[in-house]
């Protein structure tokens, strides 16, 4: 089995409240917080991108692993957001991490579940003998374009995972994975678009219910187990009410799904979303608990992972600081600050 060796996560400082993006397209805030569960989100500075966060996060979780960075035979980064179409991200995080030289090395794209894919290829990687430690990262900043629905949750992240043989330094371990794909457009960016579009309920049912739900149902029948023998579930995070009614459907409890629901207060990280979810969990989970996630990704599909935590987690989730730690270290900027920051002005 897989061992999650170090893990890390990294969330930018800015914030910009909803209820200021809603006053400057007079919307009524309170609609607009009720109606997505989503008071504030991250904004990532003039020079922070996708490679910056994603070498930030994968810092962490080399620290958490207490590795030689030399010993990583594989990185892949998912995301939405790569700063180059043609020039990977992954040999830069290589390079600033110090890993560079024999190395398989990809970035990966499936909308918001390339992070959770990038996870998959490590296992595989370990699994078939090739590779001691692979390095899995999901970061996105993700795009939304002025006026839109989205551009009240799409905000920015990642957190990255060193993945190993199980052994006695293994954080927690992936007992199970599997995937369910269909072809379901309900949201795409095409080449030369800055920003993506939506079908608007249509990412509700049939993509985001359907895909999670089932993923999430495969998982539990195959791992022969119920609701109740879960101690925390992560779901993919739009906003914060589609992650709590898939749970409520499923027969999960708010108390499994509060502790890593951080969209409510740094927004939507696209492929960062529910892996950030996930550390945020492993800040706070003891020896023995049981986690469930499932991703999802636009187009469609959803990843799902059963987790056990191990006794090393006491020793190493405080090598970093935590999640929602990073969450709540913050400063608010205007809506004026947060066009600048995301070159919204210069592309329209």
């Amino acid at each position: 089995m897989i061992g999650i060796i170090g893990y890390g996560a990294y969330v930018p400082k800015n914030r910009i409240r909803t209820k200021e993006i809603a006053r400057i397209w007079g919307k009524d805030p309170k609609n607009v917080e009720k109606g997505l569960g989503v008071f504030e989100k991250s904004v990532p500075s003039i020079d922070e991108d996708t490679i910056t966060i994603a070498t930030a996060a994968a810092k962490c979780a080399l620290k958490r692993a207490g590795i030689d960075p030399k010993e990583i035979g594989a990185i892949y980064i998912g995301s939405e957001s790569h700063p180059y179409v043609v020039k990977p991200s992954g040999t830069v995080v290589a390079a600033a991490i110090g890993c560079e030289g024999e190395l398989r090395c990809a970035d990966y794209e499936f909308a918001c579940k390339a992070g959770t894919a990038a996870i998959q290829n490590v296992m595989g990687l370990i699994e078939g003998g090739y590779i001691k430690y692979g390095l899995a990262i999901g970061a996105d900043t993700s795009q939304g374009a002025p006026g839109d629905a989205l551009e009240y949750s799409t905000s920015a992240g990642g957190a990255a995972f060193i993945l190993g043989k199980k052994n006695k330094d293994s954080i927690a371990t992936i007992e199970e994975t599997l995937s369910y794909t269909t072809d379901t457009p309900d949201f795409w960016r095409r080449e030369y678009q800055h920003y993506p579009q939506h079908g608007g309920r249509f990412t509700g049912e049939p993509a985001y219910f359907k895909h999670v739900g089932t993923a999430t149902k495969m998982m539990i029948e195959k791992m022969s187990i119920t609701p109740e023998n879960v101690d925390y579930v992560v779901f993919h995070m739009p906003n914060a009410k589609f992650p709590m009614n898939i749970a409520k459907k499923l027969g999960f409890s708010k108390e499994q799904v509060s502790p890593s629901l951080v969209v409510t207060e740094m927004g939507n990280a696209y492929s960062g979303s529910s892996v950030l979810g996930l550390t945020a969990v492993l800040d706070v989970a003891k020896p023995g608990d049981k986690i469930l996630m499932t991703s999802y990704g636009s187009g469609a599909g959803s990843d799902s992972f059963y987790i056990t935590v191990n006794d090393a987690i006491e020793n190493k989730r405080d090598v970093c600081p935590k999640t929602w730690d990073m969450i709540h270290n913050k400063r608010y900027i205007d809506y004026a600050t947060y066009t600048k920051y995301r070159r919204k002005i210069l592309m329209r």
